[in-house]
């Protein structure tokens, strides 16, 4: 009988802590919006965020573009091979790296590298109290600590897309050039041949949704982490596992969302 008093009441208290999280979440977001286009500005903050989430992202992303752009070509070549359409080869590469890869790729990156170390920067600014002491001396530390660094993230992780994607290409030229003497003007000729507006749409709105995504859970991870250094590896362990999982669902509904006006 006591065993099961004792699941009754754990049940409705993690329900209870769902909700309680939900509401925070939700709150955190509301204050966002509002503290976000209200002045004062921080610019300065803002640019320097932006720098220093390229300059953190930029190596790892060129290698992991370039490399998907050699495989994803290399692995796609027999395939074509076998019904004798090699020459749709930039087409494909270009359509796959624009509409899903790149997007994706580079969201997942900046998961793991930039979500943690906003988690990180911002739970270790909590636990030795540095915002505690940003609110007593009248700073506002939610609009220079998170709004700059989601603005950040939702304007950055768009231009590294587009940069992922032509790195992505450069390296399908190269294993095209290598396979088959393509020139670099006919392989972008034929890529680009492809591409339309909705793809560079679809993919501009998917790395603003995944780019704020990775910024607002990296930033509410490190601001209300709790105390001590446990807290701090908590957050940013938090904030690539959330994240990542966040990019992944809104990858399913975004996908689902503009097909339906690739269909009309």
């Amino acid at each position: 009988m006591e065993k099961n008093t004792s699941s009754k009441t754990n049940g409705p208290g993690k329900i209870s802590r769902m909700f309680l999280t939900l509401y925070d979440v939700g709150a955190f977001v509301t204050r966002f919006f509002k503290e976000a286009f209200l002045p004062p500005y921080e610019i300065k903050e803002l640019v320097n965020q932006c720098y220093n989430i390229g300059y953190q992202s930029l190596i790892l992303i060129s290698t992991t573009g370039f490399i998907t752009g050699v495989v994803f070509t290399k692995q796609s070549r027999p395939s074509l091979a076998e019904f004798g359409a090699t020459s749709w080869l930039p087409s494909l590469v270009a359509i796959a790296l624009l509409r899903t890869l790149a997007p994706l790729l580079t969201a997942l990156i900046a998961a793991g590298k930039v979500g943690s170390s906003i988690g990180a920067e911002l739970g270790s600014m909590r636990v030795t109290e540095q915002i505690d002491a940003m609110e007593v001396s009248a700073t506002n530390p939610f609009k220079f600590l998170v709004s700059t660094r989601v603005m950040a993230t939702t304007i950055t992780i768009p231009i590294l897309s587009f940069y992922t994607a032509l790195v992505g290409m450069l390296g399908a030229l190269l294993n095209v050039s290598l396979s088959e003497g393509t020139s670099a003007k006919a392989f972008f000729l034929s890529a680009l041949e492809s591409i339309t507006f909705l793809d560079i749409t679809a993919s501009t709105i998917r790395s603003i949704i995944y780019g704020f995504t990775i910024g607002i859970v990296g930033c509410y991870q490190g601001y209300n982490s709790s105390k001590g250094t446990e807290g701090v590896g908590k957050a940013a362990n938090s904030a690539v596992v959330i994240g990542m999982f966040l990019v992944f669902l809104e990858e399913v509904i975004t996908v689902q969302f503009f097909s339906l006006f690739r269909t009309v």
